[in-house]
C-alpha cells in the first residue's frame, strides 16, 4: 500500500468528509454516551435509595408504635429495589428479616448511628457488594432496635452495563452509516462539479460558446455553475470585442497605408511626381491620420489593461474650454459661438482637455456652418454642452457611437478625419471621472453633446 492513501491530506473531497463526519459522529456518541451513563446510573440510583428509605421509614414507624413482632409480610417483602430487610437488636441479635437475609446482622451496628442514614457505602454481602439504608429506633418498651434495609445496586449497575453495551454495538453501525451517507451524498455533488470541470476544460479560445451544466436544484453548486456560466459570456463577449477592435484596427491601419504606399510607388516610377504637393496634400494627411489613429489605440490599449491612470488635482475647465475653442477657431477657420463660465472640477486636466478636444473636433467636422460651446455650473455639476448645426445623429444611433470604430454612414469617408475612437475615448475619460455624456438634438437642427461632471467647491 502507498503511503499516500493513509494520508486524509491526499484522499478526496469525498473521503475526507466522510472521514470527518464519521469522527464528529463517534466523538458526539462517545460523549453523548458517557453523560447518558452518567444521568441514568445517578437517576436509577436515586430511584433505589428512595425506594430503600421508604421501606425503612415504614418499618421504624412500626416498630416505635408496635415493636417488632408487629411487622407483617409486606414490611419484610423483597423485590428489585430492596434485596433484604433485617431488624437488629441492640446485643447484635437479627430479631426479624425478610426471606434469603441471613441470620448474622448485614453491617456492623456500630456505622450505622442515630439518625436515618440513606445510601450508604457499598458493602460486602451475600448479595455481593451493595447500598444500604438503616435508621436505628426505640420500640415501646424502650429497647432500640436498627432497621438495615440492603438496596438493588447491583440491577442499577446491571442496567447500566446494558445501556452502555448497547450503545457500544450500536455506535460503529451508526457511524458507518453516517459515513457512508456523507460519502454518497459529497460523492453526488462533486459529480457535478466534475462536470462543470470537464466542460470548462473542452473550452477553448478558439470556442467560446460552450457553457457549464446547471445541475437541477437551487444548492451552491448550481449557484457556481450560473457564476460560471455568466463568466464564460463575460469572456466570450470580451474576446469577440477584442477580435472586433484587431479587425477594425487592421482595417484602419490598412486605408492610410495602402494610400502612402501608392503615392511611393507612383513617385517612385515617376520621380517627377514626389514633389512638395503630393507630400502635403497625400503623403502627410494619412500619415497623420495613422498616427492618431496608432496613439488612440494605444491610449484605449493602455485603458484596457491597467484602467484609466486620472489624476485627481483642481482643474479649471473653463481655461480648458476657452484654449481649445480658440484652437479650434484658429485652425479649421469654424465659427464658434461661445458661453464659458469659471467652473472648476476635480480631474486629470490632459484626459478632461482630451474630452473637449475630442467634441469640438467631432463638431466641426459634421457642422454646416458653426459650432456651439456652453459651460455652466448647475446643482453643483459642472454642464459642458458642444453642439453643431449638421445633419444630426438619429436616436437609435445615440448611444453606439460611443463605441469603438463606429462611424455613422455620413461620416464614413476618410476625408473628414475621424477614426471612429473619440467618443469612444470620450465615454470612457467621463465615466473614469465618475460623471455622464449623453448625445440630444440640438434646438433649430443638429446634434450636441452634453458632459456632466462634479463640481468641485471654490
Amino acid at each position: 500500500m502507498r503511503r499516500g492513501l493513509v494520508r486524509p491530506a491526499t484522499w478526496g473531497i469525498s473521503a475526507r468528509s466522510a472521514f470527518v463526519a464519521a469522527s464528529v459522529v463517534f466523538v458526539a456518541l462517545g460523549v453523548t454516551g458517557v453523560l447518558l451513563a452518567a444521568v441514568l446510573y445517578r437517576s436509577l440510583l436515586s430511584d433505589v435509595d428512595n425506594a430503600a428509605a421508604a421501606r425503612v421509614a415504614q418499618v421504624a414507624a412500626v416498630i416505635a408504635a408496635q415493636g417488632p413482632g408487629a411487622l407483617d409480610a409486606e414490611l419484610l417483602a423483597t423485590d428489585t429495589r430492596v434485596l433484604a430487610v433485617q431488624v437488629i437488636g441492640a446485643d447484635g441479635a437479627v430479631w426479624r428479616r425478610s426471606a434469603g437475609a441471613p441470620s448474622t446482622p448485614l453491617i456492623p451496628v456500630g456505622e450505622i448511628g442515630v439518625g436515618p442514614r440513606i445510601g450508604m457505602p457499598e458493602h460486602d454481602s451475600p448479595f455481593g457488594q451493595i447500598r444500604f439504608s438503616a435508621q436505628t429506633v426505640a420500640g415501646p418498651d424502650g429497647a432500640r432496635y436498627t432497621v438495615v434495609v440492603g438496596e438493588g445496586s447491583p440491577l442499577v449497575l446491571s442496567t447500566v452495563g446494558t445501556v452502555v453495551t448497547a450503545l457500544a454495538v450500536a455506535a460503529p453501525v451508526v457511524i458507518a452509516v453516517s459515513a457512508a451517507a456523507t460519502y454518497l451524498l459529497v460523492r453526488r455533488s462533486m459529480r457535478s462539479v466534475d462536470d462543470i470541470r470537464s466542460r470548462v476544460a473542452d473550452i477553448t479560445t478558439s470556442d467560446l460558446t460552450g457553457r457549464v451544466p446547471v445541475p437541477e436544484g437551487r444548492d451552491e453548486i448550481a449557484a457556481l455553475a450560473v457564476t460560471m456560466n455568466a463568466m464564460l459570456a463575460r469572456v466570450e463577449a470580451g474576446h469577440a470585442a477584442q477580435q472586433r477592435f484587431v479587425g477594425d484596427a487592421s482595417h484602419e491601419l490598412r486605408s492610410p497605408l495602402a494610400t502612402i504606399i501608392s503615392a511611393l510607388e507612383v513617385a517612385q516610377a515617376h520621380p517627377d511626381l514626389l514633389n512638395a504637393e503630393l507630400a502635403q496634400h497625400t503623403l502627410m494627411p494619412e500619415a497623420q491620420r495613422m498616427r492618431s489613429l496608432i496613439d488612440d489605440l494605444l491610449l484605449l490599449a493602455r485603458a484596457d489593461e491597467r484602467g484609466w491612470d486620472i489624476r485627481r488635482e483642481d482643474v479649471d475647465l473653463d481655461d480648458l474650454a476657452a484654449g481649445e475653442v480658440d484652437w479650434l477657431r484658429r485652425h479649421r477657420g469654424v465659427e464658434v459661438t461661445a458661453h464659458i463660465e469659471p467652473v472648476r472640477v476635480i480631474g486629470d486636466p490632459g484626459a478632461l482637455a482630451r474630452v473637449v478636444r475630442n467634441l469640438l473636433d467631432n463638431a466641426a467636422r459634421h457642422a454646416a456652418s458653426v459650432v456651439e460651446v456652453e459651460l455652466r455650473c448647475s446643482q453643483g455639476r459642472a454642464v459642458l454642452t458642444i453642439g453643431d448645426d449638421g445633419p444630426g445623429i438619429p436616436e437609435a444611433d445615440r448611444l453606439r457611437v460611443f463605441d469603438r470604430f463606429v462611424r455613422l454612414d455620413e461620416g464614413r469617408s476618410r476625408g473628414a478625419g475621424g477614426t471612429g475612437l473619440g467618443l469612444a475615448i470620450v465615454s470612457e475619460i467621463v465615466a473614469a471621472h465618475h460623471g455622464r455624456v449623453r448625445i440630444e438634438d440640438r434646438p433649430g437642427g443638429g446634434t450636441r453633446a452634453v458632459v456632466q461632471l462634479s463640481a468641485a467647491n471654490r
